[in-house]
């Protein structure tokens, strides 16, 4: 679980950046290394993507330790794709254990002796494995028969590291699932995180997000590399639905199918509870995790943020410190910190939630509006946090 230093200095990072908008740092980094994937999932097609694109280990080496805004307390995240597919991937975790140890590792585990090898020779700060419901649900929504492989890695490993299993609510599986895999982290003794399916631009998804309903498609089955091509060039070829919050045509009432279990678990009671509310045009936040978190693409792309196809830079081009902190990203990150609520990331939700909730509970709903943002909980805009949570 995290502990309260994560939050204090994540907090540290926000007044920092508050105060000095040039010379801002970085919490957290998301490299995807590389869009090479072994899964066949339904919610991302990243497995589809040829040619295939690798992140050069040297630019990772580079970025880290040649740039102001990563400093010793940056969280490096490692995602593909798949990383440990990345031709460099012991080399990069070695690396990182000598100069950067505090990084954390993402994975499928479809390939579990190599990533239990890996993980005891080079232990991050924590290991993230995707699991999302029992095993023929995994089969039909990821399209590989890993359930297996997942339970293997986490058996093998939660004495060594610190396990977070992520799992992601989508059209593809349900609060049954849900429910599953909370019993089996409560079981292992380990943490759950959970996500919501969104259209992030990488990841081609298919189905629009927030409009198509959990659990609407369960139980088909997996899609081929030529099926998910095909519906890929279909909905680039067609203007699709905005997702954004407001449009009601989903009726599934979330609140009353969360399982119990699930408030055992930090961070995901709320982070759901605020979702339904959000797709009904009812919550509304600023966005600060972009002042302090970013991605980088495995061609050197950096997004504003996961959800927008807006660009800041690559580092190909600039330095990560040029690009982060430029005058023009300045003007982009204050634009779509203030005017964006058109997606229901974790990676950004979850930070925004926890931020305002803390400001809340120690200056009022007035003064956070005044500090962060004006924002509300709920479509009436009249409850705090407390009382929806509580409602």
């Amino acid at each position: 679980m995290y502990r309260f230093k994560d939050y204090w200095q994540r907090g540290a990072v926000f007044l920092h950046n508050k105060m000095f908008p040039s010379r801002k740092r970085l919490s957290t980094v998301m490299i995807y290394a590389t869009d090479l994937c072994d899964s066949a999932c339904k919610h991302c097609q990243i497995w589809t993507k040829r040619p295939v694109t690798y992140l050069p280990k040297e630019k990772i080496f580079q970025l880290i330790q040649g740039n102001k805004c990563i400093t010793p307390r940056t969280t490096i995240g490692l995602e593909g794709g798949e990383f440990m597919l990345h031709p460099d991937a012991l080399e990069i975790l070695e690396w990182l254990r000598k100069h950067h140890p505090k990084f954390d590792l993402l994975s499928n585990c479809l390939k579990p002796a190599s990533l239990i090898e890996a993980v005891k020779k080079f232990p991050p700060k924590r290991l993230w494995v995707s699991l999302d419901g029992d095993k023929d649900t995994y089969l039909n929504m990821r399209g590989k028969d890993g359930y297996d492989h997942v339970l293997t890695v986490i058996k093998e490993l939660k004495d060594i590291v610190p396990i977070s299993v992520m799992f992601t609510l989508t059209p593809y599986n349900d609060f049954q699932d849900m429910r599953h895999v909370a019993e089996l982290c409560k079981r292992e003794g380990i943490d759950m995180r959970i996500g919501v399916y969104n259209d992030i631009p990488l990841f081609d998804t298919i189905e629009t997000a927030h409009l198509t309903e959990i659990g609407s498609q369960k139980n088909e089955l997996p899609r081929s590399f030529h099926e998910a091509k095909q519906l890929i060039r279909v909905r680039k070829e067609n203007v699709a639905e905005t997702a954004y919050p407001g449009n009601e045509k989903k009726t599934l009432p979330i609140r009353e199918n969360i399982p119990d279990i699930v408030q055992e678990f930090s961070e995901n009671f709320d982070f759901l509870v605020l979702y339904d509310e959000w797709r009904k045009g009812g919550t509304r936040l600023t966005c600060n995790s972009i002042m302090e978190s970013i991605v980088i693409l495995p061609d050197g792309d950096v997004p504003v943020c996961q959800h927008l196809n807006v660009l800041i830079g690559n580092v190909f081009t600039n330095s990560l410190d040029e690009i982060f902190n430029g005058m023009e990203t300045q003007k982009k990150q204050k634009h779509y910190s203030r005017n964006c609520n058109a997606c229901w990331i974790n990676f950004h939700r979850k930070y925004d939630i926890v931020l305002y909730r803390s400001f809340e509970k120690y200056f009022g709903k007035f003064v956070t509006g005044k500090m962060l943002g004006y924002y509300w909980w709920e479509k009436e805009k009249r409850k705090t946090y407390k009382q929806l949570m509580r409602s």
